[in-house]
């Protein structure tokens, strides 16, 4: 049974309906608070948390639901209230449960999961006991050891939300890696993927046959020592390690027709009060798409219609900490980007990782890609971009099995790069195309295509050699 369950109003939930939810586990549950009020938690009869409710979240963006959840959403605006039950507590699932069914009932929406809740009733908790702190001392950690911070997520799609952002946050903090452990079923959203650091981080999958299996790299796992660790065979040498790889994750690999174009840039701009954030997105957005993006937030569900002014105010209110935000398309164009802004002695850094779906029969706008490079070389300050085409979902969600790695389709270097290479190296390289100069003459960024098929490892070489050549490294 799931650990979240989720309700959609369309109102926002008021006090008293919200009250009525926190008595499904009748008048002598004790409540109490997280994260300065932001978290109300049905607890034992020792003040350990049974269930988690997060703070409503008003969505703005269409789509997000069906997204995350793959669930029927109200029309926006409507709000969105999360409850985590305590793991391996099966009446804090039932009470998790029938708070959103009774929430939903009394504001009027819908319930995530519909199985989960489907009773009105109260839930008999007498002598109920949840997890020991400090494992309960996060809401969305459900182990903790020495080494690692687990968390474990039954949902289609998990997400960076507000509980598994905290939980990034406080592993961080001490020292911690975080591992994710799934359903097989189970996908990760790319902002997931693209914030989850190295090792002692992985995602964990459980599976049938092999037990657990990392759902980046498909190595077997098994719980040792406090966290899970890659399962050597017996063949295996301090030199050759020959870790087994699950059969999961190599079965169905095939090419539908599905293909992402993967954009990743860093624009490095000068410190300036009137410095406006989001213009280099919305720009490539806007020539990829026909459109700028539909919403933003700082976590997931993306929840804030786009806007340059809310995006800039917030990178300047928690400056000079770095601020990461996700922006998301609409659903008939998939489109989701990760966005990092910091301060550094260069000036204020972007560093933007960004993806477009496109099914079979749909054709990716490689035209647009150039042109896409030429507006930030000339407008918004671009140090660096690579463009990737990729054998992977339209709906951009990663799957625990093998995707083959994208294909370089261009590189472009910055004009403050260009002129700062020695001599005329920028210009001169190993490669069969000559690079395309981008913006003025006098003061050029350089675009150099670099050619090539999914599944085609030559792009990559290709795309080697012109780094090394351009490092001047022999």
């Amino acid at each position: 049974m799931t650990k979240d369950v989720i309700a959609l109003t369309r109102k926002m939930p008021d006090p008293l309906s919200v009250i009525a939810g926190l008595l499904s586990g009748g008048p002598d549950k004790l409540v109490g608070t997280e994260g300065d009020g932001a978290v109300v938690q049905l607890c034992d009869e020792q003040g350990r948390p049974l269930v988690s409710v997060e703070a409503p979240l008003l969505v703005q963006v269409r789509g997000e639901a069906e997204r995350l959840l793959g669930a029927t959403e109200p029309p926006v605006p409507y709000w969105w209230t999360e409850a985590r039950a305590t793991t391996g507590v099966k009446e804090a699932e039932q009470l998790a449960g029938t708070f959103a069914a009774r929430l939903a009932t009394l504001v009027g929406g819908t319930a995530w999961p519909p199985a989960a809740a489907t009773s009105l009733a109260v839930v008999k908790t007498d002598g109920v006991s949840a997890v020991p702190t400090p494992a309960a001392a996060q809401p969305a950690v459900d182990v903790l050891t020495d080494k690692v911070a687990v968390v474990i997520q039954d949902r289609p799609v998990v997400a960076m939300t507000a509980w598994l952002s905290d939980a990034l946050r406080a592993a961080a903090d001490a020292e911690l890696g975080l591992q994710i452990v799934t359903p097989a079923g189970t996908r990760l959203s790319p902002a997931v993927r693209n914030s989850l650091p190295g090792w002692p981080c992985r995602w964990v999958v459980q599976d049938e046959k092999d037990g657990y299996y990392d759902g980046l790299s498909g190595a077997v796992l098994e719980w040792n020592n406090g966290l899970f660790v890659t399962v050597e065979s017996a063949e295996a040498t301090p030199q050759d390690p020959r870790t087994p790889v699950a059969d999961s994750f190599k079965k169905d690999i095939r090419d539908d027709g599905e293909r992402q174009l993967a954009i990743s840039y860093r624009a490095i701009h000068p410190a300036d009060d009137r410095l406006v954030l989001g213009g280099a997105l919305e720009a490539v957005w806007r020539e990829i798409t026909g459109e700028p993006p539909a919403g933003w937030g700082t976590e997931e569900p993306a929840n804030l219609p786009w806007s340059l002014r809310q995006v800039t105010d917030v990178a300047h209110e928690r400056s000079p900490a770095p601020t990461w935000l996700v922006v998301v398309g609409t659903p008939e164009r998939p489109g989701l980007a990760t966005v990092r802004v910091s301060r550094t002695e260069g000036g204020i850094e972007e560093d933007v990782t960004l993806a477009f779906g496109y099914g079979p029969g749909e054709e990716v706008p490689t035209d647009a890609v150039r042109a896409a490079a030429e507006v930030l070389a000339m407008r918004h300050d671009l140090q660096s971009m690579l463009v990737q085409i990729r054998k992977a979902r339209r709906d951009l969600s990663v799957p625990p099995r093998f995707e083959g790695p994208g294909v370089p389709f261009a590189f472009v270097l910055g004009a403050e790069e260009v002129r700062a290479m020695p001599g005329d190296r920028a210009r001169r390289t190993p490669l069969s195309q000559a690079p395309v100069p981008l913006g003025p003459k006098t003061r050029p960024a350089l675009y150099y295509p670099l050619p090539g098929d999914p599944g085609d490892l030559s792009g990559w070489q290709d795309f080697e050699r012109l780094i090394r050549h351009l490092k001047g490294a022999a």
